[in-house]
């Protein structure tokens, strides 16, 4: 607990700082800032031991047990599993396909409905569920093939700006911003573990050099699938 109040101390710092001495202004609803903050350091703490006790540790053992049964099938159908379900229950992703649905709907681009606004935030959500999955895919093909890392990512990276050129001006920003929400605090654990998991469990991997990356390949792959997806409505 005295960790996340020292993680959390320096938005508090500056969050006063403007507050009362550039804006000079009282700080709004005093008391229930101080109970919010309280229940941040408290969430935190408790998601943060959550992880070391739980994610991390079944994402790990679970890479072993795959990569000791020796079925790259079955390993890649767990990679693209993980990276597909962490991912359609990504509450930042659930909040920004919302939001890009409503606003879609205030720009015409489709029914200013109820079905038609759940219609488009459920086939975002997929969408980038999709490319997350086939991301981890890549990725753990990466980790066992020992693929340098750097052309995937800049050859990923070719494509979205391509991509840029030939899709819908008003689906890029959510496009780009897909790539960042995927990346959360449900996806980023488990996909991690996964990662170093796997590569501490492969002869001639080493786990700080291969294991990690499969983050970067699951913010890379839904600009482009969500631009794709922009295009084809």
């Amino acid at each position: 607990m005295l960790e996340s109040v020292r993680d959390l101390l320096p938005i508090i710092a500056v969050i006063a700082f403007f507050q009362l001495l550039i804006l000079r202004q009282p700080i709004p609803d005093f008391g229930g800032l101080v109970i919010g903050t309280i229940l941040v350091i408290l969430g935190l703490t408790l998601f943060i031991h959550g992880l070391k006790v739980g994610l991390f540790p079944i994402g790990e053992s679970m890479a072993h047990d795959f990569a000791r049964k020796g079925s790259l099938l079955w390993l890649l159908a767990f990679a693209f599993a993980l990276g597909f379900g962490t991912t359609v229950a990504e509450p930042a992703l659930i909040a920004v396909a919302d939001e890009a649905a409503k606003v879609a709907a205030t720009g015409g681009m489709i029914e200013k409905s109820e079905a038609a606004m759940q219609s488009y935030a459920d086939g975002l959500r997929l969408t980038v569920a999709l490319s997350v999955g086939l991301a981890i895919v890549i990725g753990v093909l990466r980790i066992i093939k020992g693929w340098p890392i750097q052309y995937l990512i800049i050859g990923g990276y070719i494509g979205v700006v391509i991509m840029t050129f030939f899709a819908p001006p008003e689906i890029i920003g959510i496009a780009y911003d897909s790539g960042g929400v995927t990346t959360s605090t449900i996806t980023v654990p488990l996909v991690t573990a996964l990662g170093v998991g796997l590569a501490s469990s492969i002869q001639g991997r080493n786990p700080l050099t291969d294991g990690f990356g499969l983050i970067a390949f699951a913010s890379l792959t839904p600009m482009i699938f969500v631009m794709g997806y922009g295009m084809i409505l």
